[in-house]
């Protein structure tokens, strides 16, 4: 049996301090991805850090459209939250729809955020956004945040603790649903602030969430799910599984991209 030090931070530094200390420590704050591969022998961490009870990374606020959501909220809590729907009802659409209400009540925005999961719905959120990802030591934009396959710009010891961004005046999310999972086959996430369209694609990108120039244009030129309809989507870099083809998934994206107009 593989023992496992657990630590509980009540800061942010110490966490740091704890997680410096270990031999081959983690950060766990939901654990809906650590805690199932531990399980299953894929990861050994000498010690857990759990951040899950730190007041500074928890708390959602809303100030004209300027939105901060702490990296330890759930998703339970951005899908109810009725000051964020009021501003941006897209994110909260989005959370709402992810696993279960067991996941939705222990997994948090940082977590699955920080994991970089390709099929994760939040990734194309925090990109269409573009949010600025907040660690204890700087702020990154979400052009610069995502790297690759669960790869992101963090560093070794460096924790999110808050997301910030400007609502945009119109946004939606549509995906398809793996049936049993519920994480992303497809899922793309539309935003308009000022004429200035961002689309995110999760579920798709063999490299994983991405931006997809083509739709923004022509979203920009015309704001409607038929502007989409001639939009070509190259299969080339998109991943294909035992759930569907490249060339699937290509159109899932434009059928994905319209809904999301229509439900913005």
């Amino acid at each position: 049996m593989h023992s496992v030090s657990y630590h509980r931070a009540s800061s942010v530094e110490e966490a740091v301090k704890l997680l410096s200390a270990a031999e081959d420590g983690k950060f766990v704050a939901g654990g809906q991805t650590l805690i199932a591969t531990m399980k299953q022998r894929l990861a050994q961490p000498s010690d857990l850090v759990d951040l899950r009870h730190i007041q500074a990374m928890k708390g959602i606020s809303v100030s004209g459209r300027r939105v901060r959501i702490g990296a330890g909220v759930t998703h339970a809590e951005v899908a109810g939250s009725a000051e964020l729907r009021s501003v941006c009802p897209a994110i909260c659409n989005l959370a709402g729809m992810i696993g279960d209400p067991h996941v939705r009540h222990i997994g948090t925005i940082g977590g699955s955020v920080a994991n970089n999961d390709p099929a994760a719905d939040y990734p194309a959120a925090i990109l269409a956004l573009g949010a600025t990802v907040v660690t204890n030591q700087r702020e990154i934009g979400a052009d610069d945040f995502f790297e690759g396959l669960f790869d992101t710009a963090l560093m070794e010891g460096e924790i999110i603790t808050a997301f910030v961004f400007d609502a945009p005046e119109k946004a939606g999310y549509a995906k398809f649903a793996n049936p049993a999972s519920r994480y992303a086959m497809t899922g793309v996430f539309v935003a308009n602030k000022g004429g200035r369209v961002r689309v995110a694609v999760t579920g798709a990108g063999a490299d994983g969430v991405f931006r997809h120039a083509g739709l923004e244009q022509a979203l920009t030129d015309r704001w409607s799910p038929e502007a989409l309809s001639e939009v070509a989507i190259d299969p080339s870099n998109l991943m294909e599984d035992l759930h569907c083809t490249a060339v699937y998934r290509a159109n899932l994206i434009r059928v994905m991209a319209k809904r999301a107009v229509a439900q913005a």
